[in-house]
């Protein structure tokens, strides 16, 4: 592999694929890619794509998280989430290339009530979890150089997420109801790039051994748990300079009281124990994360009493 090479980020408008550009920046030759550019659900075009970058590293970003829109688009939420990983995997083993891609809580049931570890069964409850169980499954049937990270409740300073979302709603809304018996790990788009780079330029310095050494599934998260409606009051904590000391009362319901088309799981925390033994990576814990986050919003808002307004939405 060069000394400068060549990565090609899939779904590079998106959050994740945002803060992937800022932690690879000094790494290699970024090759961007989204939705603009090609469209996932046509294997052809995804084939050309890789072809067409030729890359040494794939980052795949990109994914159908429309989770409630899944369930009555299941063909092109499968066509995203499942047959484009497949391919990807496909051109990076013709190439020899490492393949990263990001997969998801949702692919349990959440019955569990402690944290879920990577043997343990899954069941997806909705469409959208089992499509991203498919592209999982899909990639580790190819084989190669690939690591797969399944993590939860992904929110940042950049895209369409929940943090984003408290952030609007607070401006415009004096109270708000929130899901207060799902638990997980918040888990920011910047601690998952920062991550993912540690452990790739592990892996490519060689300091993990060969490829069946490291190439495998692992759940990568922040560390600890908390409601959304726990990680709402959190984030409206930290927001007031953002919200001109607005703060929006929190009423905590359940998710009886919040029908949705697609069901979730009530827990969604994910056992980190395989990522730290086998690559000594830890994520910083959500609280810790939700700080950083929110002090990139901060420096980036003009005017500490103007209106939040969120970043354009992307993948």
């Amino acid at each position: 592999m060069s000394n400068r090479p060549r990565i090609l980020i899939v779904g590079a408008a998106g959050q994740v694929g945002l803060e992937l550009q800022r932690s690879f920046d000094d790494y290699g030759e970024i090759i961007c890619r989204d939705r603009d550019t090609v469209d996932l659900a046509v294997p052809d075009q995804v084939r050309a794509m890789v072809r067409d970058a030729a890359p040494e590293i794939i980052l795949n970003a990109a994914a159908y998280t429309a989770v409630d829109r899944a369930e009555s688009e299941p063909e092109v939420a499968m066509a995203v989430n499942s047959t484009a990983p497949g391919i990807l995997a496909e051109e990076a083993l013709r190439t020899g290339a490492l393949l990263v891609h990001y997969s998801t809580d949702y692919v349990f049931d959440g019955s569990k009530t402690s944290p879920w570890a990577e043997t343990d069964k899954t069941n997806p409850l909705n469409v959208y979890g089992s499509t991203k169980l498919a592209g999982e499954q899909a990639i580790q049937q190819v084989g190669g150089n690939y690591l797969i990270f399944r993590t939860s409740w992904v929110y940042g300073p950049h895209g369409s997420n929940f943090l984003l979302t408290m952030l609007r709603l607070g401006c415009e809304r004096e109270s708000l109801n929130i899901v207060d018996d799902q638990i997980g790990a918040p888990t920011s788009s910047i601690e998952l790039a920062n991550a993912t780079r540690r452990i790739v330029g592990g892996v490519l310095d060689g300091q993990f051994g060969a490829t069946p050494n490291w190439a495998d599934l692992y759940h990568m998260t922040c560390s600890g748990s908390v409601s959304w409606c726990g990680f709402s009051r959190a984030i409206f904590m930290r927001a007031q300079a953002l919200l001109d000391g607005k703060m929006p009362a929190v009423n905590p319901i359940s998710t009886s009281e919040y029908p949705t088309p697609a069901k979730r799981p009530l827990n969604s925390c994910l056992s980190n124990e395989k990522l730290e033994a086998r690559f000594a990576v830890r994520l910083s814990s959500w609280d810790t994360a939700l700080d950083e986050a929110m002090h990139r919003l901060t420096r980036t808002q003009p005017e500490a009493g103007e209106p939040f307004l969120p970043a354009s939405k992307a993948t």
